[in-house]
């Protein structure tokens, strides 16, 4: 029978429709260019009925063409000395697969100064040719958290040959120009990065590389750090955007979660000038802000501007998608609002607030989701939180990361606390963003 590429699947609406109907706050995407049979007509986007037809020849396609070793492992430790945590996470890791291919290294910044030396010897120890990674201010696991201390968190995974490549450094619009994006005779599908976040042209490279990926989709984050931004890409460097590209023989399913509410409706500014908010629907942006808040019991925004938010909606049609930057400063004499972005006239934006009680929720509602959405249990994951989110929001003892433990199991997850998330083509604050390897 004669077959075609079914590229409607990856459009956004279409599986996330099917996996969470009705809910707008988590992005849910299965991604993959699938091979459908031909008697799907081209171009046409199937009913409802159709599409869960299709979505059942998926998945029992999915479980009949991943033959390959699907052994991931996992280790992470803490130490004031670098070579004693690596001591024992290989301990943790025990026997890796031989079929190991790509490894996951995340540390904290107080080992950033022995990057080189910790990656040199996983590399001998483990056989695992391939790493990528980075540095953060804490780093995680599955269920644990490490912030502030000496720690190291380490993923190997086996994926098919020729399924995935390393991304070197990207410093600006010409290296990746530069870059074919392929593994192989491939197309590159899907991409893990991380990030410098020195450099201001991060968020433009995002944008290219994502319009260059079939499915559109990266994830990752951008280094934290107090002294150096390593980033590990087989080798070790910095000053740039680096990760791993996959084919569309890996499937993944990631989501993001928020870590503010909104206070009010969106809102259109009507007046600005570059990130000072001058007119909000026509009114003095201060009182805007000053009523929204109010409707939620904030009285005193002085005090409150530490919990006080710019939300700016990434699509109409979807307030639960939303960039979250700082409130910088009010002016209440001239009723402006300063802002952590520039914001154009016409933009549309909302005020939120960053609260235990609607991360929690919101965190639950992604997980849920995302457990009732998978089809066979995860081999490994990857979590990417911002460092305002961890024990300052979740609470002490790893609650955030035992949330995730609690709702899809114990799988292998590492990943660390970032200075901005990467998800799909742009940059979010306060979210975390969690992709599993299906």
């Amino acid at each position: 029978m004669e077959s075609r590429y079914y590229r409607d699947a990856l459009r956004p609406g279409f599986i996330a429709s099917l996996v969470e109907p009705g809910t707008a706050t988590a992005q849910a995407f299965a991604i993959r260019v699938f091979r459908m049979p031909s008697a799907v007509p081209a171009g046409e986007i199937p009913g409802r009925s159709a599409a869960h037809s299709a979505l059942s020849w998926l998945l029992t396609m999915f479980s009949e063409t991943r033959s390959v070793d699907s052994t991931f492992s996992y280790a992470h430790a803490a130490s004031p000395h670098w070579r004693i945590a690596a001591a024992e996470c290989l301990e943790q890791l025990g026997a890796v697969s031989p079929k190991a291919n790509l490894g996951f290294l995340y540390l904290t910044d107080v080992y950033a100064s022995r990057t080189q030396e910790i990656l040199e010897l996983l590399r001998m120890r483990t056989g695992v040719d391939h790493w990528v990674g980075t540095v953060g201010l804490g780093v995680c696991a599955t269920g644990q958290e490490y912030m502030d201390e000496g720690a190291m968190a380490i993923m190997v995974g086996a994926f098919e040959p020729g399924s995935f490549r390393v991304l070197s450094q990207l410093r600006g619009p010409s290296d990746l120009a530069k870059d074919p994006l392929s593994v192989g005779a491939s197309a590159g599908n899907f991409a893990v990065v991380h990030a410098d976040p020195r450099n201001g042209r991060v968020a433009g490279l995002l944008r290219d590389l994502s319009r260059r990926l079939e499915s559109g989709f990266v994830v990752g984050g951008l280094s934290s750090s107090r002294s150096v931004h390593p980033q590990v890409a087989d080798g070790v460097s910095e000053g740039g955007l680096s990760g791993v590209v996959f084919t569309d023989r890996v499937v993944v399913s990631t989501r993001l979660t928020q870590g503010c509410s909104p206070l009010g409706a969106v809102h259109t500014v009507t007046q600005s000038r570059r990130n000072v908010l001058i007119e909000i629907d026509g009114r003095p942006a201060l009182d805007v802000l000053r009523e929204d808040a109010s409707s939620r019991g904030v009285g005193d925004l002085e005090r409150a501007t530490e919990q006080l938010f710019a939300a700016l909606p990434v699509t109409e049609d979807d307030p639960g998608d939303y960039t979250v930057r700082n409130v910088l400063g009010l002016d209440a004499e001239r009723g402006l609002v300063a802002v952590g972005d520039l914001v154009d006239p016409g933009s549309k934006l909302m005020f939120c607030r960053r609260d235990r009680r609607s991360a929690v929720e919101d965190m639950s509602r992604m997980l849920e989701s995302m457990k009732s959405g998978l089809f066979t249990r995860p081999k490994g994951a990857l979590y990417f939180s911002c460092l305002g989110r961890g024990a300052s929001l979740f609470g002490e003892s790893s609650r955030e990361l035992r949330m995730i433990r609690e709702g899809l199991g114990d799988i292998p997850l590492v990943g660390f606390f970032c200075n901005g998330e990467i998800s799909h083509n742009r940059l979010y604050g306060y979210t975390g963003v969690l992709t599993l390897f299906l």
